[in-house]
């Protein structure tokens, strides 16, 4: 309601809404403009026949534009994996290490060396869709000698536009753009997704009470998902007294709360994205026997694939975790500001208290996040069936739309907080 309040009320925030979804049609009109040369209905009838496998999953985080052939076939995943690398090597090379403790500045240029990663990637990527499309026997591609060269451009340029679209989403609108994107991209397949699967129950392909017991299971789950995403485990923190002048400060108590899923959608996107490598290198070097046994064994469904996913998945939380959150400048601050755990030294004990806490907590969330993203897919593979969504695809979108109502939220309060401060001078100076 404060959301849909201030939609009406500030001007600011509805500026920055519409702005995004401005953006977001954008990307959405992207994605049916189609490559020339491509056999769009020969590549739609493809992915309909393989919506399980790799090239189902990358079409889906790319908004279905893949099976439309189009100039955003490769989506934000380039951008993904170039993210991925440099936070990698940011943890491992004394340069970028420096970098990222400048402040605003370092940032930006590791945001500029990304940028560069994700053309190199898209070009890589754009060369390895091309091949396999020259190289089908299902027709996907009509004659032409320069398709090659034009399709991989047209892909890397797409993705970098998607880029440039993301970027502007976060600076100048509201949430997070390569979220968003991801967000809208899943969401614009719901329809098609749910009407076939409503065909299949009217064509008894489906039992309708199977399709009951999955539908209230994706309610179940999307239930899960808003309770841990929002749970957190609250350390309490007091604040000693000390004196200024003649003015006592401090002798409060608060809470450092802890987050369940400290990393949010970010494991399973890109553990789905590193799983996806395997098959653009084949693409590129060639089809062959020992390289066609590492694709099968690594499509959805397979034991080899949800071991790497699992893994992949409980990496990234803690990786990602200890990215975003330091327990060390945690303790330093509380100490700068007179602020303690009651029952732990302030400094270094401190430091290790809320570090093996959160490595506890990260433990569960890995585990939650992995049974999410895993046992709705093995259900319907179990039961052989054809349903529109996943577990990956509902935490991401879950919690895309939970992090972007937090956003918004945060942004009312900011703006309230401000115009208290402004009346409360104000006031002042009257008096």
């Amino acid at each position: 309601m404060a959301a849909v309040e201030g939609l009406t009320k500030i001007p600011e925030l509805r500026r920055r809404i519409l702005f995004t979804i401005g953006m977001l049609a954008v990307y959405r009109i992207g994605c049916q403009i189609p490559v020339p040369g491509v056999n769009v209905d020969s590549l739609s009838r493809f992915f309909s026949n393989n919506s399980n496998t790799l090239f189902g999953m990358l079409n889906t985080f790319s908004g279905h534009a893949l099976e439309n052939a189009s100039i955003f076939a490769l989506g934000i995943m380039p951008y993904i994996s170039a993210s991925i690398i440099f936070q990698l090597l940011t943890s491992v090379w004394p340069h970028l290490t420096a970098l990222s403790k400048e402040g605003e500045m370092g940032r930006r240029k590791i945001n500029q060396y990304t940028r560069y990663a994700t053309v190199v990637l898209a070009l890589f990527q754009g060369y390895a869709i091309s091949r396999t499309l020259l190289s089908s026997s299902e027709g996907f591609v009509l004659p032409g000698v320069h398709f090659t060269l034009l399709a991989t451009v047209t892909l890397a340029a797409g993705t970098s536009f998607i880029m440039w679209l993301g970027e502007q989403i976060t600076d100048r609108g509201i949430g997070n753009g390569i979220s968003l994107i991801i967000f809208s991209g899943i969401a614009a397949g719901i329809p098609v997704s749910a009407q076939h699967t409503f065909q299949m129950v009217r064509d008894d392909q489906l039992s309708p009470l199977l399709f009951v017991l999955l539908l209230a299971l994706m309610v179940v789950i999307v239930g899960v998902i808003i309770f841990l995403e929002q749970g957190q485990r609250r350390l309490p923190i007091q604040y000693a007294k000390r004196q200024v002048g003649r003015r006592l400060y401090g002798g409060q108590s608060a809470h450092l709360p802890l987050k369940i899923n400290t990393s949010g959608v970010i494991p399973p996107i890109f553990a789905s994205s590193l799983l996806m490598a395997p098959l653009t290198l084949i693409a590129i070097i060639g089809e062959n026997q020992y390289l066609n046994h590492i694709r099968d064994a690594l499509q959805p469904g397979g034991t080899l694939y949800y071991i790497f996913y699992v893994g992949l998945i409980v990496f990234f939380c803690f990786f990602y975790t200890a990215i975003v959150f330091n327990p060390t400048d945690v303790a330093e601050n509380l100490k700068k500001f007179g602020g303690y755990i009651p029952g732990i030294r302030p400094g270094k004990n401190t430091a290790d208290y809320i570090d093996r806490v959160l490595s506890r907590i990260t433990v569960g969330g890995a585990l939650y996040i992995a049974s999410v993203c895993l046992l709705p897919d093995f259900f319907m593979r179990q039961f052989k069936v054809s349903f529109f969504f996943g577990g990956t695809t509902l935490l991401i979108l879950v919690g895309v739309a939970l992090d972007t109502v937090a956003q918004i939220q945060t942004f009312l309060l900011t703006r309230d907080y401000e115009g208290f401060m402004k009346n409360a001078k104000l006031r002042g100076r009257r008096g």
